[in-house]
C-alpha cells in the first residue's frame, strides 16, 4: 500500500438540471393537464395551449425555488434541490388542477357530466403527482451522458485503494436513488480486495451507466494482481450499454485486453473508445479486433502511444473498415511503417464522416502517403488533419495537399511538421491557401522550406483572410523569408501567431521583423534563432563529404601482407 493516501475526492453534479431535462418536465405536466390521466380526470381538462403555458409557469417557479435552496445547501451536491424541485412542481400542478382553466375548452355536443371529485387529501395527490414527476427528473438526467451525474474519484494524488477505503469511497453509488451515468476511477490504483468491493456495486448500477473511465486504475500493481482486478471490473460491467469507455494508461498488452473480454464483447453501442498508452502490441491489436463485437456506432477511436507495429495496424484496419460513423481517429506514435500504413490508410476510406484525423509520429513513408492521398478524396468533411513526422517527403506531401485542396473544402487545421519538405513543395501549400478561406492553422515546422519556400507561402497568405496561426519554425529561413512572412501578416486583424523560431535569421533580419510587427503581439518567441545554423549545417555536410571521399579512396587501396 502507498505510504501516503491522498485525500478522497469525488464530484457529484445533480443541480441545476439541463434545459432538456426541464423541457421533459414541462412536456409531462402539459400532458397531465390536457389529457385524461390519473390527475386530470378528476378535474376539468385544459386546452393544450393553456396547459403548456401553465406547465412552463409551474416549472419555472419550481426551478427558481429549488435553485434558492441549492445555494443554501452546505454540501452543495444538489440532491435536496432535485427532491424539492419534484415536490414543488407537484404542489403547484395540483393547485392549478384545482383552480381549473381560465377558458373552458370546447367539447363535442352531448350530455354534460360534472366531474366527480373524490375526497382525497392534498398529501395523497402530491404523492401521486411526485411519482409522475420525480422519475422524469431522474430519467431525463440519464437521457444523455452529458446530462447525467458524474461520480469522480480521480482528484488528488495517485494512491492505492484497498478494501475498506473502496467501501467508503464508493458508498454514494449504493444509495437507493442515484443519478450517476458517468464514473471516473482513474488515478486510483485498485487492489484485488478493493476490486471485490467495487464489483458488486458496479454491477448494481451498470444498467444506468453510459460513460466509464477506468484509465490508470491499476498503476503500480504486480501483473497478476492487475489482471485479476481488470477481470473483476470487466465481469461487473458486462452487459452494460456504454457509449464511452476509456481504458488508457493501464499497460494492458494482450493479457490485459483479454482480461476485459467480458466487457468488450458485450458492447454494441459504443461511440467512444480510448486505448492510449496501453502497450497495445501486435498480439493485443489482434485480440481487440477479435473481441470488439460491433463498431457500427463508433465515432471516436484513440490509440495514441502504443507499440502496435505493422501487423497490429493491419488488425486494427479491420476494425476501422467497419466503423463507417468514425469522426475522430487518433493513431499517433504507434511504430507503424509503410507495410502497416498502407492498409490503414486504405481502411480509413470507409470512414466518410471523418472530421479529425491524427496519424502523427509514425514511419509511413512516401508510399503510405500516396495511399493516404487517395483516401483523403473520400473524407470530404475533414476539419483537422495531423500528419507530422511521417517521412512523407516532397512526393507524398504534394499528393496529400493536392487531395486536401480538391476534396476537403472545409479544412481548418493542417499540421505536417518534420516531413523533409523542401521549397519544391511550397507551391501546393500556396494553392491550398488560395483555394478557400477556411484554413485557420497551418503547421510546417521542422522542414527545409528555406527562404524560397517561405516567400512562396507568404505571397499566398496575402490574399488569405481566415488563417490565424502559421508555424514555420526550424525551416532554415533567413532574413528575406522572415521579412516576407512578417509583411504578409502585419495587416491581418484576425491573425494570432507567427512562429519563425529556430531559424537562421540575422540580427538585422530580426530587427526588421520586430519593426514590421511593432505594436502587434502575433510574433512568437525567437529565443532559439541561430544565425550560424546554416554554416554549421554546411560544415557538417563538408565533413560528411570528406569522410565519404576518404572512404572511397581507402576502398581502392590494396593492402598487401608482408611475407
Amino acid at each position: 500500500m502507498a505510504e501516503e493516501i491522498a485525500p478522497r475526492s469525488f464530484s457529484i453534479k445533480l443541480w441545476p438540471p439541463s434545459d432538456n431535462t426541464r423541457q421533459v418536465i414541462v412536456d409531462r405536466m402539459t400532458k397531465n393537464l390536457s389529457t385524461e390521466t390519473f390527475f386530470s380526470k378528476k378535474y376539468v381538462l385544459f386546452s393544450k395551449e393553456e396547459a403548456h403555458k401553465e406547465a412552463a409557469r409551474i416549472e419555472d417557479a419550481g426551478f427558481k425555488a429549488s435553485s434558492e435552496l441549492f445555494m443554501k445547501e452546505p454540501d452543495g451536491d444538489g440532491s435536496s434541490a432535485v427532491q424539492f424541485y419534484a415536490k414543488e412542481t407537484s404542489r403547484l400542478m395540483i393547485e392549478t388542477l384545482k383552480r381549473g382553466p381560465t377558458v373552458t375548452p370546447k367539447v363535442e355536443p352531448g350530455p354534460t357530466v360534472p366531474p366527480k371529485v373524490e375526497p382525497e387529501t392534498n398529501g395523497e395527490l402530491e404523492t401521486q403527482t411526485q411519482r409522475e414527476v420525480e422519475p422524469n427528473v431522474i430519467s431525463a438526467q440519464n437521457g444523455t451522458r452529458q446530462e447525467g451525474a458524474v461520480f469522480d474519484i480521480s482528484g488528488g494524488k495517485r494512491s492505492f485503494i484497498e478494501a475498506e477505503e473502496a467501501r467508503e469511497l464508493l458508498s454514494p453509488l449504493i444509495q437507493t436513488r442515484n443519478w450517476y451515468t458517468k464514473i471516473i476511477f482513474s488515478n486510483r490504483s485498485f487492489g484485488i480486495e478493493a476490486a471485490r468491493e467495487a464489483g458488486p456495486i458496479l454491477e448494481s448500477i451498470k444498467n444506468q451507466l453510459l460513460d466509464v473511465d477506468l484509465s490508470d486504475f491499476v498503476a503500480g500493481r504486480p501483473e497478476e494482481e492487475a489482471l485479476e482486478v481488470m477481470k473483476i471490473f470487466s465481469l461487473a460491467l458486462e452487459g452494460s450499454v456504454l457509449r464511452y469507455l476509456n481504458l488508457s494508461d493501464n499497460a494492458m498488452g494482450e493479457k490485459g485486453v483479454r482480461a476485459f473480454e467480458a466487457l468488450l464483447r458485450s458492447q454494441e453501442q459504443l461511440e467512444e473508445l480510448y486505448l492510449m498508452n496501453d502497450g497495445i502490441s501486435e498480439e493485443a491489436a489482434k485480440a481487440l479486433s477479435e473481441l470488439i463485437p460491433s463498431t457500427d456506432k463508433l465515432k471516436v477511436l484513440h490509440f495514441h502511444n502504443n507499440m502496435t507495429g505493422d501487423e497490429g495496424a493491419v488488425a486494427i484496419s479491420e476494425v476501422v473498415k467497419k466503423s463507417s460513423l468514425l469522426e475522430n481517429f487518433r493513431w499517433s506514435s504507434t511504430r507503424v511503417g509503410t507495410d502497416g500504413g498502407i492498409p490503414l490508410a486504405e481502411a480509413l476510406g470507409a470512414c466518410v464522416n471523418m472530421k479529425k484525423l491524427d496519424l502523427r509520429d509514425n514511419l509511413f513513408g512516401v508510399e503510405a502517403g500516396l495511399a493516404l492521398s487517395k483516401t483523403i478524396t473520400k473524407l470530404t468533411g475533414l476539419k483537422e488533419i495531423y500528419l507530422s513526422y511521417l517521412n512523407l517527403e516532397d512526393e507524398g506531401t504534394k499528393e496529400i495537399v493536392n487531395a486536401l485542396k480538391s476534396s476537403v473544402p472545409g479544412l481548418e487545421v493542417l499540421e505536417i511538421a518534420g516531413n523533409e519538405i523542401t521549397a519544391a513543395a511550397a507551391p501546393v501549400f500556396a494553392a491550398l491557401l488560395g483555394a478557400g478561406q477556411t484554413l485557420k492553422k497551418l503547421g510546417l515546422s521542422e522542414n527545409e522550406l528555406k527562404d524560397e519556400g517561405a516567400i512562396v507561402i507568404a505571397k499566398a497568405i496575402e490574399g488569405q483572410t481566415g488563417l490565424k496561426e502559421l508555424d514555420l519554425s526550424s525551416n532554415l529561413i533567413q532574413r528575406a523569408g522572415a521579412r516576407a512572412l512578417a509583411n504578409a501578416v502585419v495587416s491581418k486583424k484576425e491573425f494570432e501567431l507567427l512562429n519563425i523560431n529556430g531559424n537562421a535569421i540575422s540580427d538585422e533580419g530580426l530587427d526588421e521583423v520586430k519593426e514590421i510587427l511593432k505594436g502587434s503581439d502575433v510574433l512568437g518567441p525567437l529565443d532559439e534563432n541561430d544565425v550560424d545554423l546554416l554554416e554549421e549545417l554546411d560544415e557538417e555536410g563538408e565533413e560528411e563529404g570528406a569522410e565519404g571521399e576518404l572512404e572511397a579512396k581507402l576502398g581502392h587501396l590494396n593492402v598487401k601482407s608482408e611475407d
